[in-house]
């Protein structure tokens, strides 16, 4: 499947939220680099994250949950196996509302620990 392009106007808003969790990762020590669980998440109709979560590993994503929101709204959880560095995640970010626009749902943002290399 071919994603539809985005508009840059949008990624660039989305861009600015991203740059204000990888900072706050920053200070909570993180380093970027480390490989880890980054998951994503989207709501919509059922039917519609139904046939996302079917292409969830065609798009490169493991399936996680779905859960119903505390306003009743329905969201699915996909996950990503990388980094947190900036390109990573603003590559991930632009996928994301990608799909948005391709599976007619609502990105509704990505997250993750920070990891720190000592365990």
């Amino acid at each position: 499947m071919t994603l539809p392009d985005v508009d840059p106007a949008r990624v660039e808003a989305e861009w600015a939220a991203d740059k204000e969790v990888l900072a706050s990762l920053a200070e909570n020590g993180d380093v970027a680099g480390i490989v880890r669980l980054v998951d994503v998440s989207f709501r919509g109709e059922e039917a519609a994250l139904e046939r996302l979560e079917d292409d969830a590993e065609s798009l490169g994503f493991s399936f996680i949950e779905r859960e119903e929101t505390e306003d009743g709204e329905l969201a699915t959880f996909l996950g990503s196996e990388q980094t947190a560095e900036a390109g990573a995640i603003r590559a991930l970010t632009v996928k994301c509302l990608q799909i948005e626009l391709a599976y007619d749902v609502e990105y509704d943002g990505w997250g993750c620990t920070a990891e720190t290399g000592k365990d």
